[in-house]
C-alpha cells in the first residue's frame, strides 16, 4: 500500500444500512467500533473464536451475528465493508489480502498502511456527524490530533460556542429547558445548544443566569422571574409570551431552574402550547433535589443508611388546607426527605414531622444557593432547624435535607455546624 501513502485519503460517508459488514476479531477494538456500525443499520457478522463480554452481549441481543471461529478465506464474499481487528497477524494479513482481491473497503487496526480505508475520529452533535482525518504531509497519520480536533468541534457545536446557523427553514416551536441547579456548567449539552440557537429566551430567576451573558445581541431575553413575595410574571402571561413568539416563527427557549417537571410548572406550559398546536420539546434538567445535596457532600441514598428518598414541595404549610402532602405518612418513612421551596415553612414542617413520630434528633441540613459560588450549608436537627434557619438568615433558594444521610461523609465547604 506504500504507493497510496503519498496521497491523502478521500473522505466519504458509507451508507451501510442492510449491507453486509464483517468484523474479524472480538476484542477491545471491535467493542469500540461495533456500536457505530449497529447504529448505521449494518448487517454485521463477527468472525472470532472469542469476544469480550460487551461484544458477546451484542450477539446475545441479536444486534450482530457471531460465528465463533477463526477467519477463513471467503468470509468477505459479498461484503461491503470489513473491520480487521484480531490479535492473529496471519489471519489479519489473509483477510486484508482478500479485501484487496474482492475490492472491499477494509480497515485494519494493527497496520493502517495495509488497509484500503481509515477510520476517522468521529463524534456527533444532534443531526451532525463530525469526522476528522489528519496527515503530516508525508502520508503519516496522527490519530491523537484527529481526536483532539474532533473533540473541539463537537464540544463547540454542543455548547453553542461554535455557531452553525441553519440555512434551511426551521420549524418554529418552544423548548422547555431545565437549566440545572444554578452552576451554568450543569445545564445539559442539548439545553445549552438550544439556548445558543434561540431567538427568544424566557428565563426564570433560578435558571443559570450566567448563560444569558453568552447570548448574541439579537436574542430577546424576557425576565419571567418569580421572586418570592416580590414582583412576578403571572403564569398566564408566561404562557401567552411563549405562544406569541412561537407563532411569530421564533425559536423560543423557556429556561427554567432545575428540571421543568419538578415543581417547575413545565406541564402547564406544555399543555398551553399543545392547545395552540405549537411544537414543544422538553429538555430535562438536573434537579436541585439531588444535585444540591450532592454538591454539599450529602448523598440522598447510601448503602445501609437510606434505601429511598422522597422529594416534597414545602411552599404550603402542613396545617394549610391547600396542602396535598400526607405528613403523617412522610414522617413514617425511614429514608431521606428532601424539601424544596420550604425555607419559610421549615419550622412548621419540622413540628408536624415530630408530632407524627419523627425523631427530634434527626439530622437536617439546609443548603443555600447550591452549586454556585455563594453556596453554604447550615446543619441542625429536626428539633432546632426552625430556629437555626432564622438565626442563620437562610434565604431561598435552598434545599433542605432531613435524614441520617446528612451525617454521612463530610460537612462540605461553607457549612455552619450546629
Amino acid at each position: 500500500m506504500a504507493e497510496h501513502a503519498v496521497h491523502p485519503a478521500y473522505p466519504v460517508g458509507l451508507r451501510l444500512s442492510g449491507r453486509r459488514v464483517v468484523v474479524v476479531g472480538g476484542g477491545q477494538v471491535a467493542q469500540r467500533r461495533l456500536p457505530a456500525l449497529i447504529a448505521a443499520g449494518a448487517d454485521i457478522v463477527l468472525v472470532s473464536p472469542s469476544a469480550t463480554a460487551s461484544v458477546e452481549a451484542m450477539a446475545d441481543a441479536g444486534e450482530i451475528r457471531w460465528e465463533r471461529r477463526a477467519y477463513a478465506d471467503g468470509d468477505l464474499t459479498d461484503t461491503w465493508y470489513a473491520l480487521i481487528a484480531s490479535d492473529d497477524t496471519a489471519a489479519n494479513d489473509a483477510a486484508s489480502a482478500e479485501a484487496e482481491r474482492t475490492r472491499t473497503w477494509c480497515v485494519r487496526s494493527d497496520d493502517a498502511d495495509a488497509a484500503t480505508a481509515w477510520t476517522p475520529a468521529t463524534g456527533r452533535s444532534e443531526d451532525i456527524t463530525v469526522a476528522v482525518l489528519t496527515t503530516d504531509g508525508q502520508g503519516g497519520r496522527d490519530p491523537r490530533h484527529s481526536a483532539a480536533v474532533r473533540d473541539a468541534i463537537v464540544e463547540g457545536l454542543r455548547d453553542g460556542t461554535l455557531a452553525a446557523p441553519h440555512h434551511r427553514t426551521r420549524t418554529p416551536g418552544v423548548a422547555l429547558v431545565g437549566g440545572g441547579p444554578g452552576d451554568p456548567d450543569l445545564i445539559t449539552v442539548r439545553g445549552r445548544r438550544l439556548l445558543a440557537e434561540a431567538d427568544v429566551v424566557i428565563a426564570d430567576r433560578l435558571g443559570p443566569r450566567d448563560l444569558l451573558d453568552e447570548l448574541p445581541p439579537h436574542v430577546e431575553v424576557i425576565d419571567a422571574a418569580k421572586i418570592p413575595y416580590g414582583r412576578y410574571m403571572a403564569q398566564e402571561a408566561i404562557n401567552n409570551a411563549l405562544i406569541e413568539h412561537a407563532k411569530a416563527g421564533k425559536a423560543v427557549v423557556r429556561l427554567k431552574g432545575g428540571d421543568p417537571f419538578v415543581f417547575g410548572r413545565g406541564m402547564e406550559e406544555a399543555q398551553a402550547l399543545a392547545a395552540e398546536g405549537i411544537a414543544c420539546t422538553v429538555v430535562p434538567g438536573i434537579s436541585s433535589s439531588i444535585s444540591v445535596p450532592g454538591a454539599a457532600g450529602i448523598p440522598v441514598t447510601h448503602r445501609g443508611v437510606a434505601h429511598e428518598f422522597t422529594v416534597v414541595s414545602g411552599h404550603v404549610a402542613p396545617e394549610d388546607e391547600r396542602s396535598l402532602v400526607d405528613w403523617s405518612a412522610v414522617a413514617r418513612l425511614r429514608g431521606t426527605l428532601v424539601l424544596l421551596m420550604a425555607v419559610d415553612k421549615i419550622g412548621a414542617i419540622a413540628r408536624a414531622l415530630i408530632a407524627h413520630g419523627k425523631d427530634p434528633e434527626t439530622p437536617v441540613a439546609l443548603v443555600q444557593e447550591g452549586t454556585t459560588a455563594a453556596q453554604r450549608r447550615v446543619d441542625a436537627t429536626l428539633a432546632t432547624v426552625g430556629e437555626r434557619a432564622e438565626a442563620e438568615e437562610v434565604r431561598p433558594p435552598a434545599v433542605i435535607v432531613i435524614g441520617d444521610v446528612v451525617a454521612v461523609g463530610t460537612a462540605g465547604t461553607g457549612s455552619s455546624a450546629e
